[in-house]
């Protein structure tokens, strides 16, 4: 059974009703619809601040870049640069949402392990901070593209270190055995930095690795920063390259149901002490420590609400209630079995009375949001919300069944934004093309 202490601290007003932002959801799903997803705007913003300060407290060199494929909009690309972060992007797409948020080039980097050369020319003419470069291919493709433009690009080069990460299969990124970037084991990473050091376009300014996602415990980033650093090393001494970055990816866990996840202070804190720890010892200078937040920042103040449809009672079985979204605005338990807390909007203080699995409303079995969650007995038009959907959630909504992706709203101090409007029918068939004739 789901965990019935929700992930974060909830508000409950006069009238039962779960609050966030200071905005009354049950008044957010009478006024804009359901499914909705609702941000609480402040969460966003301490979230990032907490960031910043253990940084300012430990006095390293640092930046801090928010991993758009979290959640991408306009509205969260200019709210997280706003708090001081640059924006990274893993596609064309987030590429141009966050240019188009307003957000400077200079501030943007571009990963991904296939890279098309479009979005590569999309960059280098853009004159992206940064391109995180993944492979021997796309190594040979951007320095084509850099001498064509006539431009000098920063790189760093992605590297997969090893490291065991303990989280699951389908996120887990640091391996040996990884689709993204140049292996370690196998001297790939050291030829990737040799290609550099005679490459007269391309500046390779550091190294990076991102060692998974969902992370609880700071071991795995502490060995991945030990074997950067001679890595680090070997570029710097043995090859002269002009490095000065160590970005350590993201991948910090957060607390979805009754588990616990580590303060961001305790991970970063580990993380500083281990790159000092192998600077010193090997008389570097300590880089510029970058990371990449992308769940942590938008996954706890994301929260979903549905309203509640039919319901079913397999006696001895299971019971069965159903919402108005699912696998559609959240694939992520068909995907790998996330688990979520939920509670009715509308009376957000009533004890569980029995276990209830959340259906979704998609022609397909699979289709499930919570198995098996502590709640209320449903009643025609409960309002459920669903909580810590800020992050992998909108990022993959589909229009299976050609269901419309629903709005999104950010709450703070009472008042609430729409950032992205609700899909309608008719938008589904926008880019539809009828046949030339309709006669067979």
């Amino acid at each position: 059974m789901v965990g019935s202490e929700p992930p974060q601290a909830i508000q409950v007003d006069e009238q039962h009703h779960l609050q966030i932002g200071g905005c009354d959801t049950v008044e957010l799903a009478e006024a804009y619809g359901t499914p909705l997803i609702v941000y609480d705007e402040q969460l966003i913003r301490s979230t990032i601040r907490a960031f910043h300060e253990v940084f300012l407290r430990e006095r390293v060199p640092y930046q801090i870049s928010y991993a758009s494929k979290a959640f991408c909009t306009l509205a969260m690309c200019q709210l997280v640069h706003a708090e001081g972060c640059g924006i990274d992007v893993v596609s064309g797409g987030e590429l141009f949402t966050a240019l188009e948020s307003g957000v400077p080039a200079s501030a943007i980097h571009l990963h991904g392990n296939n890279k098309t050369p479009e979005e590569l020319r999309f960059a280098v003419d853009a004159g992206v901070g940064a391109i995180i470069v993944d492979n021997f291919i796309e190594l040979a493709l951007l320095q084509d593209i850099a001498a064509e433009s006539e431009r000098e690009v920063d790189v760093l080069i992605r590297v997969a270190p090893g490291v065991e990460a303990h989280t699951h299969e389908f996120i887990a990124t640091g391996g040996q055995d990884s689709k993204f970037g140049f292996d370690l084991a196998s001297d790939q990473a050291h030829a990737a930095l040799r290609q550099l050091a005679d490459a007269e376009n391309l500046r390779c300014i550091g190294l990076h690795s991102h060692i998974g996602s969902q992370i609880f415990d700071a071991d795995g980033f502490v060995v991945a920063v030990e074997r950067l650093a001679e890595l680090y090393e070997y570029g710097l001494d043995r090859l002269n390259l002009p490095l000065s970055v160590l970005n350590v990816g993201g991948g910090f866990g957060i607390r979805y149901t009754s588990e616990d996840a580590p303060a961001v202070s305790e991970t970063l804190s580990a993380i500083i002490a281990a790159a000092r720890e192998a600077f010193t010892k090997r008389h570097m200078e300590l880089p510029v420590l970058w990371i990449e937040p992308g769940r942590s920042i938008a996954g706890p103040a994301g929260t979903t609400l549905y309203r509640v449809g039919s319901q079913k009672r397999i006696p001895g079985i299971r019971n069965y209630l159903a919402v108005d979204g699912g696998m559609t605005d959240n694939p992520r338990l068909a995907l790998y079995g996330a688990k979520y807390h939920a509670l009715y909007a509308n009376r957000a203080d009533a004890e569980p009375e029995d276990t209830w699995s959340v259906a979704g409303k998609c022609c397909e079995s699979g289709d499930m949001l919570i198995w098996d969650a502590a709640l209320p007995n449903p009643k025609p038009g409960d309002i459920l919300a669903v909580f810590a959907t800020g992050a992998y959630n909108y990022s993959m909504a589909s229009h299976y069944n050609r269901i419309p992706n629903p709005a999104v709203v950010f709450a703070s101090n009472g008042k609430a934004q729409v950032v992205v409007a609700r899909e309608t029918w008719a938008d589904l068939i926008r880019r539809d093309k009828p046949l030339a004739t309709a006669q067979a």
